[in-house]
């Protein structure tokens, strides 16, 4: 029996992708405040976690467990997790400070899975992880910034500037597990122009791997899309997808979510002429 990999639903997997490769998805608590009629979120328990790491490597036949969550900055789940990994003896549960959030997540899991499927073992499909992450990035635009500023999930340096924010159209990446700040302009059109140059500036003329995803907002993400699929090389490939419920929730309605993975990291760059 393979490894095997477990995130949590922050990395907003599909069905079918977790069906087809085998990716155990926990579940992240999205939970209601009555008083205030606010939604707000809850990261996952070691008891979880533990349970979780336990059946998969009953399944795996010890052959190990990958753990990939979201950044540990962004949520309690990754300390929770290393509690977790601590109960299990020889390095059987390894778990990643992914430092990301979102679909570069998924994309690490899916890669790792890909080499698990094959038979590969822990430290290969941990490699392999790694090198997604490694190799990825993550813009959020925000149509608004109540939600976020609500949260307490940006750097303090953001949270600084957050009132001048009010009448922008700010996009935020995330840096070393937190979300920073890369730009702010009038309009959502501007926007995306913003980022499709970023993405472009980053892909050094490779194949890019994009996936979108969109707080009810479908329309402006196929937009999005759009814009990436006439100027991207041939060889990229994109998914568009609603976003997540806890990562929703703090982005609020109209945010839109660029992962994106690249061919290189960045330091091979200077390498490439």
């Amino acid at each position: 029996m393979p490894v095997r990999i477990v995130t949590d639903s922050s990395a907003s997997l599909s069905e079918d992708v977790i069906e087809e490769l085998g990716i155990t998805v926990v579940d992240l608590h999205v939970m209601e405040d009555e008083e205030r009629h606010e939604a707000f979120t809850s990261g996952l328990s070691a008891l979880e976690l533990t349970a979780a790491y336990a059946r998969q490597l009953e399944r795996g036949g010890d052959e190990g467990v990958l753990a990939l969550h979201l950044s540990k900055n962004l949520s309690s789940t990754w300390s929770a997790a290393v509690q977790a990994a601590a109960v299990f003896p020889d390095n059987m549960v390894r778990v990643l400070d992914t430092g990301s959030v979102g679909m570069a997540i998924g994309a690490a899991a899916m890669a790792a899975a890909k080499l698990a499927s094959q038979g590969k073992d822990l430290d290969t499909c941990q490699e392999m992880a790694i090198d997604t992450l490694e190799r990825s990035s993550t813009w959020i635009y925000l149509h608004r910034i109540d939600e976020i500023r609500k949260s307490g999930r940006i750097s303090a340096t953001t949270a600084v500037l957050s009132a001048a924010l009010l009448a922008t159209k700010p996009i935020m990446q995330i840096k070393d597990g937190r979300l920073e700040l890369v730009g702010k302009t009038r309009t959502q059109s501007k926007a995306f122009t913003k980022l499709v140059e970023l993405v472009i500036e980053r892909a050094h003329e490779d194949p890019v791997f994009i996936a979108i995803q969109h707080n009810e907002a479908e329309e402006s993400a196929g937009d999005l899309r759009d814009m990436f699929e006439e100027v991207l090389p041939e060889g990229s490939s994109f998914m568009t997808m609603p976003m997540e419920e806890t990562l929703s929730v703090h982005t609020g309605e109209g945010a839109v979510g660029v992962s994106a993975v690249f061919a290189d990291r960045p330091e091979d760059f200077s390498t490439v002429s």
